[in-house]
């Protein structure tokens, strides 16, 4: 009788152990096909804000936090990570500069491993560095997001949620975070290059073949979704005076002013080209006639409002412009080339008759032959 006993318990206890291997094995399965998720999530944009938005939302899913930022090195030549706008459901101070300089003792510390940290393990470290940049998130958990063993990001968690099994991470979460972490390092490079291949260094504006993919994609959505879309081109008036009166260090500088107010004055939506030369171009997506004409009109005013002040030289800017809006029924343009073509030829009825305004390009502007000037 007791050996039949000990028989059934020997068995009994190699079916638990075929059970937990089971349960073990179909966890490993569910933890990679999460992961899987989460990279076709991350590698399905290279628009650099929608990324980091993608990636803010799927580290608050995955770890159950209920806020999340990125501190990024969002410029060409920046020397710090800064958090902008990367951050949801976090609370900012105003008062407080989120910037972390590359020579920040936090960001030798953070290198020293990739691992997670928490704020007790930053705080044992620099006992004596205020950081409230971080602090004043504070974050539960912080991740360094490494690619090719450097730093391209630093991830701050917010606050965890409390489901009833208590709120503070496990090996498997750090575990989870990191690998998460490494595909959001990654993807972020790749925007990251992206971002620099595609955008004029001057400026800060995309490249014009850059504009012309993105407005190629646009057009073909409108025209599906039977929604508008507005192009506007713009040229600088007389910019040639400015370098050979000035100097073609006046002229950069015009052009980076220039763009800026070009930049602030349109949507996140929106798109800014450096078209070539002292020509800009601005993609609206989903505009109408009267409202592309109102954006246009605001630039011009914006520019011409606009103290220009080189090395003490007041210089006098104004900017022509030319408008062009699809329209599935009255202008069902389909060539983006050609449609810019129409805000061109829009632009030059501007700076024919005087310079320094807005010309729609209706029926007779658009089967006009107008030519380019010099």
């Amino acid at each position: 009788m007791a050996e039949q006993e000990n028989a059934f318990e020997l068995k009994a206890g190699k079916n638990e152990t075929i059970e937990s291997l089971t349960e073990r094995y179909e966890k490993r399965l569910y933890d990679l096909q999460q992961l899987l998720e989460v990279a076709r999530s991350l590698c399905s944009t290279l628009d650099y804000s929608t990324l980091i938005e993608s990636i803010l939302y799927t580290c608050m899913c995955q770890m159950r936090v209920l806020g999340a930022g990125i501190f990024v090195l969002d410029d060409f030549e920046t020397d710090s990570f800064n958090l902008s706008n990367n951050y949801t459901g976090m609370d900012l101070d105003s008062s407080i500069n989120y910037s972390i300089p590359m020579n920040s003792p936090v960001v030798d510390v953070l290198n020293e491993k990739e691992r997670v940290f928490f704020v007790r393990d930053i705080q044992s470290a620099l006992p004596d560095e205020p950081l409230e940049q971080i602090y004043s998130l504070n974050p539960s958990m912080i991740v360094p997001l490494f690619q090719k063993n450097r730093m391209n990001g630093i991830l701050l968690l917010g606050e965890r949620m409390d489901l009833g099994d208590g709120t503070s991470f496990n090996d498997y979460d750090t575990k989870q975070i990191l690998n998460i972490a490494s595909l959001a390092s990654m993807a972020i490079n790749n925007a990251a290059l992206l971002e620099r291949s595609s955008t004029d260094m001057m400026t800060r504006l995309k490249l014009k073949y850059y504009f012309f993919n993105q407005l190629t994609d646009r057009l073909d959505l409108a025209n599906l979704h039977n929604l508008p879309i507005g192009v506007i081109m713009f040229d600088i008036d007389h910019f040639k005076n400015f370098n050979d009166t000035y100097g073609h260090a006046c002229g950069d500088y015009v052009l980076m002013t220039v763009a800026k107010i070009i930049k602030s004055s349109i949507r996140s939506q929106d798109m800014a080209s450096r078209y070539g030369g002292e020509e800009f171009t601005v993609m609206l997506p989903n505009t109408l006639k009267e409202d592309a004409m109102q954006v246009a009109e605001r630039i011009r005013a914006n520019i011409e409002d606009m103290n220009f002040d080189y090395e003490g030289q007041k210089v006098q800017v104004t900017i022509s412009g030319g408008v062009s809006v699809f329209d599935k029924e009255t202008n069902p343009v389909m060539s983006a080339k050609e449609f810019v073509e129409q805000a061109d030829k829009a632009l030059y009825v501007s700076k024919n008759s005087g310079r320094n305004r807005i010309t729609f390009a209706d029926k007779s502007v658009i089967e006009s032959n107008v030519g380019s000037e010099d």
